[in-house]
């Protein structure tokens, strides 16, 4: 009844539709509102949306709404014949009075039909990729034929270049490979036969996207350097599973066997695969060992288990040499070196070296016999005075490169003798147990230069703890000449050499002559005295032999029982036979010592 003061929106409606049809306005505007539009002359969003097409109707069985495009086209249609009317802010022209100028409505102004998009889904490379493995793929065979592929017609169609083709690269054969990664079951053999490819490059992702191949053909194609096999094989890790490859055809072979390298290029193939067993159609000769598998057949005895070394630990040996300088030597030697280190000053010549080094581990046979626990002292010794006194442990002293392995190494009487003063007191029973020692000695070298090489073993008692230690020590002796101090000071013999090892205590059992044990705690046999006697020669016998010849022959006898084991008669006659020629006697006893019994040896 009563009409509001406010103006409604369908009047609002009512006034644009009656402008548009005068002509007045050429395009959907509403008019004004100064309560809704904002300031600046921005104008608010229009919340009525039900004309607008959306998106989801494109997809939706109902058609979309009108248009504001078609809504106008349709009211103006129906308005009848054309109106001349006023051209008033760009409005229709006399031509065409009614549409005027839609400008952006006008070019995308849609039918209700129109307006249902209809997508449209284009080939993938990947697709034609995928096609073409499941296509090359045999299942049951579990094998990817990947021959010729510039020869096929679907890979051409779509304008893609395979593996080996020119321009290709290696994205190519990786995308191959990695969908026949997913093939199940897993691919076990892959042929790339008759591809043209010239680098080892294009299919160097093979090992790592199928690892457990086990049959390759590259059969055909243009591989040329080592290189091009190194892509395949070169680090841990790759075709460690290929057990055939086949190389047929390609540069690379055929130039080995053309140059007589095959067997090479079998070993080097080998190599890069360990686990090949077929290389080019042909098998590798392989070294392997027959390993017995398990038996079912009761076990009707029990084997005896060895106790004791196939070989008895044989005295002290000492040839071409009196026994008289070593003793007397060792004698004389010890005493100071336990009591007055200062003298030994005379027994060392001018430019002689010394080192030493400690051992600080426990033998395990003597740790089997609790030695280091039982003996009364050991305990109480100390190992920090033999470090640090100027040994050769660098590793166990945090190593310290050239310089301290050089100033480890004393140079010079006087610079072994000081060393040697700053070290344990000790007490060597060189005369009164000799079975604690094992001595062995030989002449080194020949002439002029002949020397003496005495290796002894053997153990002292440190001071002032008595606990007991085992050493190792070397020596290298030279005759004292007529006038040097060593030689007026009653030495008949110098020091050139002097190395020293101190090891944690092992009973002297290890050396006494006889049986020797496998197992610490076993029991010996009894040995049974045979009928049998060895004809080796006694020490005295040997020291008679050697007398009879002058240098150099008896430093050529020496030289011949070391290499050989020849005991010195047979020695003799080797050389005598080749008419003193050391190479030549070595030679033919080479030739013969399969013939020669047990009495030639030592």
């Amino acid at each position: 009844m009563f009409s509001s003061p406010t103006t409604a929106t369908g009047s609002r409606t009512l006034a644009n539709n009656a402008l548009r049809s005068a002509g007045l306005i050429d395009k959907d505007e509403r008019m004004k509102d100064v309560s809704t539009d904002r300031p600046g002359g921005r104008k608010g969003v229009s919340k009525i949306r039900s004309h607008r097409p959306r998106p989801i109707d494109a997809f939706k069985d109902h058609q979309a709404g009108p248009s504001k495009a078609s809504m106008l086209a349709a009211r103006t249609q129906s308005a009848g014949a054309p109106m001349e009317g006023i051209s008033i802010r760009g409005a229709s022209s006399a031509r065409n009075p009614t549409v005027g100028r839609l400008r952006r409505n006008a070019l995308t102004a849609t039918t209700a039909s129109d307006s249902v998009r209809v997508p449209t889904v284009a080939v993938k490379t990947l697709d034609v990729w995928r096609n073409f493995v499941q296509r090359r793929w045999n299942a049951d065979a579990q094998f990817l034929n990947l021959e010729s592929m510039l020869d096929d017609a679907e890979l051409a169609r779509h304008g893609l270049l395979p593996p080996g083709a020119p321009g290709s690269t290696a994205r190519e054969a990786s995308v191959i490979f990695k969908l026949a990664s997913t093939l199940k079951p897993p691919v076990q053999t892959i042929s790339l036969a008759n591809n043209k490819i010239a680098s080892g490059q294009i299919v160097s992702t093979l090992a790592h996207y199928l690892p457990k191949l086990a049959n390759l053909s590259l059969q055909n194609n243009d591989l040329k350097v080592w290189r091009d096999i190194d892509y395949l094989s070169g680090r841990k890790g790759k075709l460690e599973h290929l057990r055939e490859l086949i190389l047929i055809g390609n540069p690379l072979r055929d130039l080995e066997l053309k140059n007589g390298r095959g067997d090479k290029y079998k070993s080097d193939m080998a190599r890069r695969f360990p686990s090949l067993v077929m290389l080019d159609q042909e098998a590798i000769a392989t070294i392997g060992f027959d390993a017995p598998g398990p038996s079912s057949a009761p076990v009707t005895e029990k084997r005896p288990t060895a106790t004791t070394f196939p070989y008895e630990m044989k005295p002290s040996f000492i040839t071409g040499v009196e026994d008289s300088i070593i003793s007397n030597f060792l004698v004389r030697f010890f005493p100071l070196f336990d009591d007055q280190r200062a003298a030994l000053l005379d027994a060392y010549h001018p430019s002689s070296t010394f080192s030493f080094s400690v051992n600080t581990s426990i033998p395990a046979r003597a740790r089997i016999q609790g030695l280091h626990t039982q003996l009364p002292n050991q305990r109480k010794l100390d190992w920090s005075v033999w470090l640090t006194s100027g040994s050769r442990n660098l590793n166990r002293l945090g190593g310290g490169g050239s310089d301290k392995a050089f100033h480890s190494l004393h140079l010079g009487s006087e610079a072994a003798i000081r060393t040697i003063s700053a070290l344990p007191k000790t007490k060597h029973e060189i005369s009164g147990s000799p079975e604690k020692f094992s001595i062995d000695a030989w002449p080194v070298g020949q002439g002029e230069d002949l020397k003496l090489f005495i290796s002894l073993h053997g153990q002292f008692t440190e001071e002032p703890s008595k606990g007991i230690r085992s050493f190792d020590r070397a020596f290298i002796l030279a005759p004292a000449p007529l006038g040097s101090r060593a030689k007026l000071n009653g030495w008949d013999v110098m020091i050139l050499s002097d190395q020293l090892c101190v090891r944690a205590y092992s009973s002297y059992e290890a050396w006494k002559p006889g049986p020797m044990k496998v197992q610490a705690g076993d029991a010996l046999p009894s040995q049974q005295v045979t009928q049998q006697q060895t004809s080796v020669p006694s020490p005295q016998a040997l020291q008679d032999i050697l007398s009879s010849f002058a240098e150099p022959q008896r430093g050529l006898i020496v030289q011949v029982c070391q290499r050989t084991g020849l005991n010195a008669q047979f020695a003799v006659d080797c050389l005598q036979n080749n008419a003193w020629d050391l190479d030549r006697a070595i030679a033919n006893f080479e030739q013969v010592k399969g013939a020669l019994s047990r009495d030639a040896f030592l």
